[in-house]
């Protein structure tokens, strides 16, 4: 099975609800986007552990927690202003395109955009 590159519906710096799995309802940052695995690394949330041998950075080695990938349709856009997951519209103006909250129009910051 070939690698395809998905468009995932979140970006880095996001926030995200978990809307189903083990963690279902917890709320998090997206540290990194996965498009070619259609797979979001979310903080706090799907905790796994690692066992590590020593290293130079880690001179005693041991077991760290760390966050895993989760598929990016377990997740949902969580508009802070109106508290609630949400789908995200596009709205043009003159000064491009911005991504808004479906329910309350709230406009979602692009941290990642230059």
């Amino acid at each position: 099975m070939a690698a395809e590159n998905h468009k995932v519906h979140v970006r880095k710096g996001d926030t995200v609800m978990v809307i189903t799995g083990k963690d279902a309802g917890k709320k998090g940052k997206v540290l990194q986007v996965l498009p070619k695995a259609n797979r979001v690394v979310v903080e706090q949330v799907n905790i796994v552990k690692r066992h590590t041998k020593p290293t130079k950075a880690l001179p005693q080695g041991g077991i760290v927690e760390k966050e895993a990938p989760i598929n990016s349709s377990n997740v949902m856009l969580y508009c802070t202003e109106c508290n609630s997951v949400t789908r995200r519209s596009m709205k043009i103006t003159e000064q491009g395109k911005f991504r808004v909250c479906k329910k309350c129009g709230h406009s979602f910051v692009d941290s990642t955009k230059k």
